[in-house]
């Protein structure tokens, strides 16, 4: 399974969650404690907000910790606003179009887990997205179309309906095993987040309290490596992360909007 970090805040060099702490995404690429694979080597890529609408992209085959590119990159670029992520594949070859973050206007979009019958509803999916989201789809992963189809449904306007959506159109696993979905996108503004798992054990993320600077992460594994002093988010369930704060909404409506400190 992949790692994703993500941060917002004050403006930080990328470093400052991508490689220095203890148990950073760095350090994960090969010693990730909460994953199947201990080593998430298929490659990484991060989006960074500036000034602008469209975040910034740089993503790469290579493993995160053979690129020297990527250490001095995150050393040198400083960003309010991020996601970073680390690959080990289970749908789609290892190429550069399907390293995450993908991106579309100001969405960029990190995934952690599979779709195992891909393949059998693959064309259905691609068939229902509109011309302009169709034409820029440039890998082949499950993660891309489920960014595509979030899309499709109105991530814009109506985020839950929007997984609620996504998650009805790509159904439950059988014989082939769980659907696992554990996501991290951004507008540039807010961090999201969801987990859903038609196992009900779905891949980790975990949200920070409030750092050392003042902003607040988003991690596949706690940063400093103490999954006590974070909060680990819940399943089936729209969490949205801002400098304030971090708040929850249910995907299913049955249930009620709460917040978390």
């Amino acid at each position: 399974m992949c790692r994703i970090a993500a941060y917002t805040g004050p403006a930080i060099p990328l470093e400052n969650i991508v490689v220095r702490p203890q148990h950073s995404l760095l350090t994960q690429s090969q010693h990730a404690s909460e994953a199947k694979l201990a080593v998430n080597g298929d490659g990484f890529g991060i989006a960074w907000y500036g000034d602008g609408g469209a975040p910034g992209l740089y993503r790469d085959v290579l493993p995160a910790w053979a690129d020297d590119n990527l250490t001095n990159l995150c050393r040198m670029v400083r960003s309010h606003h991020f996601i970073a992520h680390i690959r080990a594949s289970t749908v789609g070859e290892t190429s550069r179009t399907n390293c995450h973050p993908f991106s579309y206007g100001r969405w960029s979009f990190c995934h952690n887990g599979q779709i195992p019958h891909f393949k059998s509803i693959r064309r259905r999916l691609s068939a229902a997205l509109p011309d302009d989201l169709f034409d820029a789809r440039r890998g082949t992963t499950d993660s891309e179309m489920i960014f595509l189809t979030l899309l499709t449904y109105g991530l814009d306007r109506d985020p839950v309906g929007a997984i609620r959506q996504m998650l009805d159109q790509i159904g439950q696993a059988q014989k082939d095993g769980p659907v696992k979905i554990t996501c991290t996108f951004t507008d540039g503004e807010t961090l999201f987040a969801f987990r859903h798992a038609s196992n009900n054990i779905a891949p980790t993320l975990y949200a920070s309290g409030v750092l050392d600077n003042g902003g607040r992460a988003l991690a596949s594994e706690p940063l400093c490596g103490d999954a006590t002093k974070w909060t680990a988010l819940p399943q089936d369930t729209l969490c949205a992360l801002t400098a304030e704060g971090l708040t929850t909404t249910p995907i299913y409506p049955a249930n009620v909007q709460h917040q978390v400190a």
